[in-house]
């Protein structure tokens, strides 16, 4: 049972500490200040109340106790003397002096009324709803009515010889005086509560404002604005937290500048590297074409001449099978400079080099691919297209070794300003986060040698792959407005 209880409790705590965690700190100060003022408002109003009810309502019955004894005193020579109208007068007076008195009458010794303040009709309950024994000098009772309390004394008249004088005071005085006191110090809690929220509101501008001061300061820190500062409001705790926060941000500050020259040294290093790989594999592919396979191409041909000139059969047979290899190996050559560096990439452009690549690639791996391009340029900043070509050739390549898949969809797209492409396979696919940490050194240099790529031309490439389910490439790449663009993205590289 406890333990059931508790987690409720927990809940319950949990339930609350959201709602007001979700309040401002402005709200929290004024909450307090309101609460504590109207509780001690509220506090005092009900002790006062309490303490003046029990002393207006011991005033209330001495106040009774003496009017009915003044009473007796005066009545007794007039009931003696049988002097109704007298006793009637006296009554009338005793009720107008004392703006209490509710009601008066006299009894005689056997207990019938001889006066009343009631006049002709008297209520006949009210003769028994008090009385005195002889020996005593009064008897007070509480009377409830209508109207509210009565205090009723009754005093005997010469130990009750002669009669009995009652009086009833009523309490309409003190709940009057009850009520004009509570709604006094009601006003005067609703005033001290004003005027407590107005200090707590100038309070909480005071405080809180170096902290809403801080907060924006911090946001803006963070989206990179490392020139905020704040200004040190006093010397208080919030002030040295304004000083830390300012001396925090100068050291972002000039760590982000060693960031950013780093990050520039290290965009420049790399550029240079990718071009300078890109201008290599240019020389060598046309070394390969221009000299290799001339050579091979003359090797081949004086071997066809060999074969048709020599009489020798097993001579014959020779030349024939040198010259397969001989063509084999132009082949092989010729596929070489292709990956190096395709002429087509050069000479008609991205579209026609990945048509060359996806119908070369298709015929040696056996994978079904479809290609869809759509571009609205003829042709694109040279870099865009390097770019995007290694890209493409890196993922097919990482599809034939690793992914096992059937099928190979490439789609590249032109959107305003943005060249984008999306590699999509329905092979083994990978885990993406053992791949990150280094499981497979060779396919990790791939990917990350991908991203390089596009994020040189501040562009983006998303991998998304499930065990079983395929891998998805989605590369973003910005294209230069002007020409003048890429010759400054060049000379960058170069510099």
């Amino acid at each position: 049972m406890k333990s059931a209880l508790f987690p409720s409790l927990q809940t319950l705590f949990q339930r609350f500490w959201d709602i007001a965690g979700g309040v401002s700190v402005r709200s929290k100060i004024l909450g307090i200040v309101l609460g504590l003022v109207i509780l001690l408002g509220l506090g005092i109003t009900i002790q006062v109340r309490q303490a003046l009810t029990q002393t207006m309502a011991a005033q209330l019955a001495e106040q009774s106790v003496s009017v009915a004894r003044d009473l007796a005193a005066r009545s007794t020579d007039l009931i003696l003397l049988n002097d109704l109208f007298a006793l009637h007068r006296l009554l009338q007076e005793t009720k107008a002096n004392n703006q209490n008195v509710a009601y008066a009458f006299l009894l005689d010794a056997d207990g019938q009324v001889l006066a009343s303040t009631y006049g002709e009709i008297f209520p006949i309950d009210l003769i028994a709803a008090n009385s005195v024994e002889p020996a005593s000098r009064h008897r007070t009772v509480i009377l409830a009515t209508n109207e509210g309390y009565v205090w009723d004394t009754a005093v005997p008249i010469l130990e009750g010889e002669v009669g009995i004088a009652r009086v009833g005071l009523s309490d309409v005085s003190l709940r009057n005086s009850l009520a004009a006191i509570t709604n006094q110090l009601l006003l005067t809690t609703a005033l001290v509560s004003l005027i407590g929220v107005t200090a707590a509101t100038f309070l909480t501008w005071v405080l809180t404002r170096p902290i809403l001061d801080l907060a924006q300061a911090a946001q803006a820190v963070a989206k990179g604005d490392f020139a905020q500062r704040v200004k040190r409001w006093a010397n208080d705790e919030i002030g040295e937290l304004a000083t830390a926060f300012n001396q925090m941000v100068s050291e972002l500050a000039k760590a982000d500048e060693i960031r950013r020259e780093r990050e520039v040294l290290r965009r420049q290093l790399l550029e240079k590297v990718i071009v300078t790989q890109e201008d290599e594999r240019k020389r060598i592919a046309r070394e390969l074409h221009d000299s290799t396979s001339q050579t091979l191409t003359s090797l081949i041909m004086g071997l066809k001449v060999m074969e048709s000139g020599c009489a020798d059969r097993q001579t014959q047979q020779q030349a024939h099978e040198l010259r397969q290899i001989a063509i084999q190996t132009l082949e092989e050559v010729h596929d070489l400079a292709m990956q190096l560096r395709p002429r087509l990439l050069d000479d008609l452009g991205l579209r026609a080099a990945l048509e060359r690549l996806v119908k070369e690639w298709q015929v040696r791996y056996r994978i079904a691919i479809d290609l869809m391009c759509h571009i609205a340029q003829e042709r694109l900043p040279d870099v865009v297209e390097t770019a995007l070509y290694r890209i493409i050739q890196e993922a097919l390549t990482n599809v034939a070794r690793h992914a096992r898949a059937r099928n190979v969809s490439v789609l590249i797209e032109q959107r305003g300003e943005d060249l984008v492409a999306v590699v999509e396979d329905d092979g083994i696919g990978f885990d993406i986060s053992k791949i990150e940490m280094g499981d497979s050194a060779q396919a990790h240099l791939g990917l990350a040698g991908m991203r390089e790529r596009a994020a040189l031309l501040g562009g983006t490439i998303t991998f998304e792959s499930e065990i079983g389910r395929g891998t998805s490439i989605y590369i973003q790449l910005p294209i230069p407005k002007t020409v003048e663009d890429e010759a400054a993205n060049y000379d960058f590289a170069r510099r």
